[in-house]
Parts: C-alpha cells; structure tokens; sequence
C-alpha cells in the first residue's frame, strides 16, 4: 500500500509560525525548547501546575516539529515517531535522554560521523568536538540524497538499507537519503534541508502535499501552472526543472519507466543522469558520488598542496619559498610561528611542478576557473588577484575604444571613473535617485537611462554608445531589476554592452531570492527568452500596438516597458565580482564572470590583451587557491550560508524594530525609506510584518524596479546627535572594537556575510544597547544649554540635510560634438581633462568663497580633478565637470575631515579661464569642422545640419566669460 493511502491525512493541519523568520530558526528554538521542557518535566510531579503547561508546551512543539523533520534524514521522521509514541505513553524518562542528545548532535553537527545512542549507558555526544572526531568529518564530508517517490514505509527502510550496505570505509564522503511522497514535499525540501547535494525523481507521485505550513507556502507561490493536471510521467520532469531553477547546485537523476531516450533528448542539460526503471541501483549510486566529488574538486589548491610536498631547489626569485629566508634568520623566525609553514612551502613564482600560469593557463588555474564559471552560471570566468579594481579596469579596457560613450552611474566606484580615463571614453554620467534625508544616493532608474540613449539617438550618436555600467546591488543594498534593465535598453540599442559591478554581490548566486536580480542568471535567462516562440509572438503583438510616430515620442518610449528585438538583440553581459568581500578568498581575490554571446569572434583577443595588461605577472598563489576553495564552499553549502546571513540580519533589524530603548534612538531603514514609492510596483513598504512574516520579500523582489538587500543594514542615528563618522571611530571602533566601512552623515552601514555568527550579532545588540544606555545617561545630566546644543546638532543631522546635488555637465571645451555641430548629448572627455590637469599653466587654486564668488560673476569653474568626500563616498566631481552652485551648497555643508581631491589650505584644483578659452576654441573649430564634413558628404536629409560658423560657435561657448568679452 502506497504511503499516501497508509498516512494520515493532514490537509487540514494548518500551523502558523508567523513569529519565526524561518524554518530553520523554527527548528532550532523547537528542538532546544524541547530540551529544557523535558528535563524540568522529568523531575516534577505529575499534579502539579508547573507540570500541566510544560507537558502542553512538548505536545505543541512536538507537533510543530513533525512536518519539519520529514525533510532531514537526521533525526529522520521514523525516529521522530518514536519519540512521539514515547510521549503519549507517558515514557518521559526516555524521551528526555533522546532529545537531550538529538539536540546536542545537532547544534554541534555531531551527526555528520557519529551514531546516535539511545542507550541510557552509553557515551553521551559531546558540543567539542576531539581533533579525531574533526579530522573524519573534514575527512569525509556528510550529504544527504533526496528521494521522490510515495513509496510505502517498509521500503524506505529497505532503501535505506541498501544505501547503508553499498558505503564503503573508503568512500570520500557519507551520505544518507530523505524520502518525500511528493512534487511539493520535494520543492519544500529543496528549499529547506541544506544538507541536500542531489536529487533523485522517481516516477508515481502526487503533486499536493499532505501539510499545510505557512512559513513553507510561500515557497510554493506561483509554482503550481497547471502542474496537477500533468500526467504523472511527466511531473518527475517538471520538478526536475523546477528544482534546478531554485538551486541549480544540486545533481539531478531522473528513474523512469516510460520514454527515457526522449526525455534524455529532451532534459539532458537538467538531469546529471537518467535511468530507465530500476535496472542499475549501482550505476546511480556512482553517479552520485562522481557528482558530488566533481563539485568537491579543487584542481588549483590541490596542486599547490602537492608542490609544497615536493623537495625543490629555489634558483630564482622568492627568497621566502619553502620558508628558506625566514627559517635560517635569526630575527624573523616568529613570523613562521605566526602565520605557519605551509604558507612558505606553497610560495613560489614557478608555472611547472603541477601549477599554472595565470596569464596563459592550460593546467589546474584553466580548469579552477571552468569550475568557477559552472558555479557562477557565466560562460567564462576569469580570477583576478589584484581585486575588482583591477577586475574592472580589465573589462572596460577590453571593451571600450577611445571615442566609445558609455553610460556611467556617477556614483559608482572611483576604479570605473578611472578606467574611463584609461580607455579614452567618452562619459556620460547617470544620476541615481537621491535619498537626501541619509545623505546617500539609491539607483539610476530605468527612464533616465531611456531617456540618455533616445537622447544619443536623436543627436544621431547612438551607434557610439558601447556600454552601460551600473553598480549591483549598491554599497546600500539597492538592487536592479537586472534582466529588465537590459530588456529596455536592448530595445533602443540591440547591441549595446552591460557591465554589473556586483562587488559586493558574489553571494547572491547561491540564494533562488537573489539569485534572479545577478547579472549572469539574468543574461541567461534573457537569451533563453528571446530565443523562445512564445516571445517572438509577444514582440510581434508590441510592434503591432505601436504606430510609426509611437518611436519618435519619447514620453510614451519611456512610460512603456519595451520589449528587444529577438533577431536583433545580442546578449553581452559582464560581471565584476569582489570574491573576498562576500565569499571565502584571500583579500584581493575578484572574479570576471562573462556572459557574451558574440565573446569569440567581437571580444576575446582585446580582453585578453586587457588582462595581460592589468593582471600582474607574478600572481599571488594563495589567493588563486583561496579563489578555488571558495567556490568549492559555495558550491557545496552556498544556500545554507546565504541564508543564514539573511536570518541573521532579519534578527538584526527585529531587536532594533522592538527594544524599546534601541528604538529610541536607532532605526534600520526599511525598503520604503530606501526606495521611493514610485519604483516599488508591489506597494510593499517592508519586508517584515508581524502578520505575514518575512513573506513580503519574495513578492517585491519578483516585481519592483528596485528591491533592498536586507543584510545591508542602515542604521540611522541621526536621532541620537551623533554624526555617522563620530559613530564609527570613536563609539564603533575605537571603544567596542566593531568594524564597518561606510557611513552617511547620520547612517552606518552593517552588512552580515557568510561569516557573521550569532554571538557576533549578540555582541553588537548588546554594544548598541549599551551607546543607548550611555546617551540616556548623559541628556538626562544635561544642563538648558547643552540640552539646546544637543537638539541643534539632532536637528542639523535629521531635518537640516543638504539636498545631494545631481551632476552639473561637463565644460563645452570637453563635451562632444554631434553630426549636426550642435552640443545636444551630455557625454564629456574625461581623459582629456584628466591630463590637462596634469600641467601646473592650466590650473590654479580657488577655495570655497572664492569659487562662489567667481559663480556668482557668471564664471563657469571647472574642476580639474576628482572630488571625493568620504562619507559619502561618491564623486561629487570629476575632471571637466563644471562646479554648480548646488555642488558648492552641498560641499559647503560636509562635515566630514576626509575629503578626496580636495585641499583645506588651498581649495579646488580648478581649470584656469585662459586655458578654458583656448580649449574652447580647438573644440569650437572640432564643431565647425563636422559641421562642414556632414554638409560636404550631403547627408543633411537624415542629419540637421547646423550653419554655425566657427565665429558662431566660439562665440556662443564664450559668451558669458568675462575674459571672452574683453
């Protein structure tokens, strides 16, 4: 009999857990609550009432517990049975000692190698583990199997055996199964035990499953499309499907009975393997162990753990390989001690011996980069050890000619600003929307990017615009609609280029939330898209419902979400990845990650030549390894490290949400004070409710133009009259020892990682209960004038901001000049100012009232370098740029000491009017001369020809200068 006719029903069952943040969480509160539950119930008496609530509190959480622990094979749903019969019969003695040690063995993940023992005499599992005890599991690493199938429970039991009898001692890894009767369970399952390595479908299974939990619902939204009324044969290959879109990590073997060779033909780069019936139960289990040791491979580390054994003669560069110059020192023998041996023996410069060269790979870095690309979803990934600074550098090199425009978000990092220069583009700068009660900027919305490319294309200067670059997810965790931006961007300039700086996003790969808004899964899934039937008959209807005038209006191009050409569009996508901001990697280690469809025949040798220029020809080892080691993690425990991450920044923002004396004074901005209501479609105004719990996320991130990262935490504390800066240094750092990076004039940013634990989160609620504590203290004991000199500095950090000032323009004399003559788009040179500067004649200095003074004379002054300040962060100039009186304004009213570009004693580094005046002129006649070029080859039916002089143009660029009308 079938287990779903044997079980019982529990379609009804519906269990809130609304108060959780996740099942995991879920699970371990219940197993632990179980645990001191228990031990006070066994030394109580039965009447009493402190007896009665406690045996009421194990009933509730043993049948909250049991839907959750069908999906783990440890303790596993048999045993659980167990441990309920138990209860009911009132065995409390022994249901005690067994939950005391499941409980132990999972919170210290003792059940990866151990057995557990319900005898009563036996060895209970101990929290610390021994060095033997670590050294087996590091040795031989624990993963469990899913298995669909509603098969009956004798032969789960037998299954498991026979999975039992086939491990041998020698086997690299251990491995148990979870059996699930359904396509749901499976789905729930997947998302759930991040245990899982694989997934076997097996044929004959229903799609409903028994519960109904609301905390696993939401993972199920919108994944039902008419599913249950497939036949069954083919539910095992739509899970399948389904499966790799949520965690495409995973191995996935198909057992069928009916059209293996056809489903082989047509799931092929789904399934790992598939199988006809049950005709080779070793077969799959090999396939099983071959797939997880493919991902477990580390082809550049292992190498180099292989050198270092090796005996060598060192004739060359390196005098601290194989640790020679610091073991025969006699004063630098600590720094062995210190940092160990191994890192010596595994320093070398050589390419031979097993290992690689970074610059022409062919051995171990060639296939630990294959490796990477397969994790990454990219085509082709390339490791940097010089970070994404240099990453950067590479692609825009490789990419961009002098004379190229590419649109730029200004407020990106300096190393893009700095490549434009490099390569000689032509830039045209993108403002983000501006947050001006925290001083930070959010994102560049997609109508101003409309709006610059049909811009360009009026000026008839489209075909010049290579590439658009943007910063993804922001340093304050806004993130693109990916896959949209490039959609409507294609529509007007099919073959233009995108390149995400996902510095601080490398992690989003691993999470099916994340994952969709990653520049390479979106180039994916864009390519797969316009290659479908089903769009082309989509695009035929849109052209359809535009009239020929409906192209030339800009106001309708931009109010609709257009729809790329599928014949035409190219699928150029290009990821920057910091490695070691987010992942596990050396400091510096960054990947390339590149998803070009046309990368062979319009791309490869100048990327290369890029790469060779930017990448360093004695490449650090150890930070190559690292990179190797951490997709191997990622791989492998990705999706349970990500989501721990975002569990733990959402138990973050919960306490600063509830404390009473937290809130106070500080407050985590939600999504609807980091993105305007306009670009959030869903009207989700945060992530987190009390009735819906965190469910509220998965909506927005599907829907709005731009969604928050919550393990980006902004903490605003303007409240508290403490500046951003003061915040960090003195209170932060200086006092409790807690590190961040990024502050706005009344925020800090807290970002968890993979890293973050929860004694770290514990720590920093308890130092920020403590700075409450102390402000608490302290405007209590103020007197009337420090109370008013408190209040001031409250309101001049949370109602007395200045507004950020958008980019000016760049100077006529570095602006570009249109077919027509005429100065109509908003790119610059910004490698011609950037030299310019470089000579003393051209420039001088003018401070801040100075500046203001010549703006208000109607001078346009020019900066001659960039202008940083930190906080921000961002360029409030570049080189060319013209310093509006908004800039000023708001340069004005800084308060931070460190600012980049910028010198107290001296002022601006400014383009003297002299040299402006003579550029003017070169550009005046650059004007005339295209001008003429466009009238000589009679193209003035297509483009408008200007009948501007040189006269005409030079005095119009010089008309309000007052050396010019001299």
């Amino acid at each position: 009999m079938a287990r779903s006719t044997a079980r019982k029903a529990k379609t009804g069952q519906h269990i809130s857990l609304n108060r959780y943040r996740s099942v995991w969480e879920m699970r371990a509160d219940g197993w632990m609550n179980l645990t001191d539950d228990l031990g006070r119930l066994v030394n109580l008496a039965r009447e009493c009432k402190e007896f009665i609530e406690r045996h009421a509190r194990v009933k509730e959480t043993l049948a909250m517990l049991e839907p959750i622990e069908r999906f783990w094979a440890f303790p596993g749903h048999r045993l659980f049975e167990e441990l309920t019969a138990w209860f009911e019969a009132g065995d409390l003695g022994r249901l005690n000692i067994a939950v005391h040690r499941i409980n132990r063995m999972l919170a210290s993940d003792t059940y990866r190698h151990k057995k557990l023992s319900l005898d009563a005499e036996s060895e209970e599992p101990s929290e610390i583990e021994t060095e033997e005890e670590m050294q087996a599991q590091i040795a031989r690493p624990y993963f469990e199997v899913l298995i669909v199938d509603d098969m009956t429970r004798e032969d789960e039991e037998a299954l498991r055996r026979r999975v039992q009898r086939k491990q041998r001692v020698d086997d690299p890894f251990v491995w148990d199964v979870v059996v699930v009767p359904s396509f749901e369970d499976a789905l729930i399952a997947t998302l759930f035990n991040f245990n899982l390595q694989a997934c076997v479908i097996r044929h004959g299974f229903p799609f409903k499953s028994e519960y109904e939990l609301d905390l696993l619902r939401k993972f199920l939204e919108g994944l039902d499309e008419g599913i249950e009324e497939q036949p069954e044969s083919e539910r095992g290959p739509l899970l399948g499907q389904k499966i790799a879109q949520l965690r495409p990590e995973l191995d996935l073997y198909l057992v069928t009975d009916v059209k293996a060779e056809e489903i082989a033909s047509r799931l092929g780069e789904v399934f790992n393997r598939i199988f006809f019936r049950e005709e080779d139960h070793t077969e799959l289990y090999m396939s099983i162990m071959k797939g997880v040791s493919e991902r477990y491979k580390t082809p550049f580390f292992t190498a180099l753990k292989e050198y270092s054994k090796q005996p060598t003669g060192v004739f060359h560069a390196l005098p601290l390989a194989r640790g020679k110059s610091i073991m025969n020192s006699h004063w630098i023998q600590d720094m062995a001690q210190f940092y160990g041996l191994n890192l010596f023996m595994a320093e070398t410069s050589a390419t031979s011996g097993g290992l690689d060269s970074l610059l022409d790979p062919i051995g171990p870095i060639k296939v630990a980069q294959e490796y990477a690309a397969r994790a990454f979803g990219a085509r082709r990934t390339f490791f940097a050890t010089n970070g994404t600074s240099t990453a950067n550098k590479i692609v825009v090199q490789a990419l961009v000619k002098p004379g190229d425009i590419v649109m730029v978000d200004r407020n990106c990092h300096k190393s893009h600003h700095y490549g434009m220069v490099l390569a000689g583009a032509k830039v045209a700068y993108l403002d983000s929307y501006p947050l001006n009660d925290f001083s930070m900027y959010g994102a560049v919305p997609i109508a101003q990017m409309k709006r610059t490319l049909l811009r360009f294309k009026r000026a008839g200067t489209l075909h010049k615009v290579r590439m658009v670059l943007l910063t993804n997810c922001t340093f304050d965790g806004v993130v693109y609609d990916v896959k949209r931006v490039m959609e409507e961007c294609l529509a007007i300039k099919p073959d233009l280029i995108f390149l995400w700086d996902e510095a601080w996003f490398a992690f989003a790969r691993f999470h099916p939330t994340y994952r969709q808004r990653t520049g390479m899964d979106s180039a994916s899934r864009l390519r797969r898209e316009l290659d479908s039937e089903d769009y082309r008959q989509r695009y035929d209807a849109f052209t359809a419902s535009f009239g020929g005038a409906d192209w030339d209006d800009e106001e309708k191009l931009v109010a609709t979400r257009l729809m790329p050409d599928p014949d035409r569009a190219r699928v150029r996508v290009y990821a920057t990845q910091s490695t070691h901001k987010t992942l596990t990697s050396l400091r510096q280690g960054s990947m390339i990650h590149v998803w070009d469809q046309d990368f062979k025949d319009k791309a490869e040798e100048a990327f290369h030549e890029a790469y060779m220029t930017h990448t360093s020809t004695s490449p650090n080892y150890q930070i190559l390894a690292s990179l190797d080691v951490g997709r191997r993690q990622v791989e492998l425990e990705g999706y349970e490290l990500v989501q721990r991450q975002m569990e733990l920044a959402m138990t973050l923002r919960e306490w600063i949400h509830t404390h009473p004396l937290l809130k106070k004074y500080f407050q985590f901005l939600n999504v609807s004070r980091v993105v305007p209501t306009a670009y959030r479609p869903s009207g989700i105004e945060a992530y987190y409710s009390p009735e819906s719990g965190w469910a509220n996320m998965e909506a927005a991130w599907r829907v709005d133009e731009f969604a928050l990262d919550p393990t980006r935490l902004t903490l605003s504390i303007g409240t508290s009259g403490i500046d951003g800066d003061t915040f960090k240094n003195k209170y932060l750092m200086d006092k409790y020892g807690i590190q961040i990076n990024k502050t706005s004039r009344n925020t800090v940013l807290f970002m968890t990682n993979i890293g973050t634990t929860r004694s770290s989160v514990a720590y920093l609620i308890e130092v920020l209960i403590k700075i409450a504590r102390e402000l608490e203290e302290r405007t209590a004991d103020m007197s009337v004038i420090e109370r008013r000199l408190h209040e001031k500095r409250v309101s001049s950090l949370t109602r007395e901001l200045p507004p950020l000032p958008d980019f000016s323009h760049f100077h006529f004399a570095f602006r570009s000049v249109c077919n027509s003559g005429q100065i109509e788009t908003p790119d610059g040179d910004i490698r011609k100012a950037f030299f310019m500067s470089y000579d003393e004649e051209n420039c001088e200095y003018l401070n801040m009232a100075e500046v203001a003074k010549a703006i208000s004379k109607g001078r346009e002054v020019v900066s001659a370098l960039f202008v940083i300040p930190y906080p921000p962060g961002f360029p409030i100039l570049v080189p060319g740029q013209v310093i509006s009186s908004e800039i000023l304004e708001f340069m004005q009213a800084l308060d931070v000491r460190e600012i980049h570009g910028y010198r107290p004693e001296l002022g601006f580094r400014v383009f003297s009017d002299g040299a402006l005046q003579q550029l003017a002129l070169q550009a005046a006649g650059e004007a005339a001369a295209a001008v003429a070029a466009a009238a000589k080859a009679s193209v003035s039916a297509v483009v408008e020809v200007s009948t501007a002089t040189v006269d005409e143009v030079a005095a119009a660029a010089l008309a309000d200068r007052p050396a010019a009308k001299k």
